[in-house]
């Protein structure tokens, strides 16, 4: 076993790096404490009218489309404008990206200042578009 093992170190290297990246996002998760909403969870929790989607796209990816009655916060301007946002602070805040890149950090920070409810949507503005849900420009 120990003779497969160091004969060929480059697929067990492999192996075990392919492994990490599977079970990556579920570790960023725990890690982060990022909840994720998808988009038809996001769509009931607007309509029962006491969310708030927080857009954290630059305001050019804002402009050209953008989630119906969503505020935007630029990601660079979030930790300066919080204060826009604590009468949200116990209610469901969902933070879109593009993609989902963004949005954990833009949670942590929320959650950091004190907010108890905040969720990433699951895929972004991406995963919005994709459902063909309704868009504003």
């Amino acid at each position: 076993m120990t003779e497969f093992l160091t004969q060929n170190i480059m697929l067990v290297c492999l192996f075990v790096a392919s492994g990490v990246m599977l079970i990556w996002p579920i570790i960023s998760k725990t890690i982060g404490g990022a909840t994720g909403v998808g988009t038809l969870d996001a769509t009931r929790l607007m309509n029962s009218g006491e969310a708030l989607v927080l857009d954290i796209r630059d305001s050019g990816e804002y402009n050209g489309g953008r989630i119906p009655k969503s505020k935007n916060i630029p990601m660079t301007d979030l930790e300066k404008r919080v204060a826009d946002l604590t009468r949200f602070k116990d209610k469901p805040v969902i933070v879109v990206c593009r993609s989902n890149g963004r949005a954990g950090v833009a949670v942590r920070s929320l959650k950091s200042h004190g907010f108890s409810n905040v969720r990433q949507l699951e895929g972004g503005f991406a995963a919005w578009q994709q459902a063909s849900l309704p868009v504003e420009r």
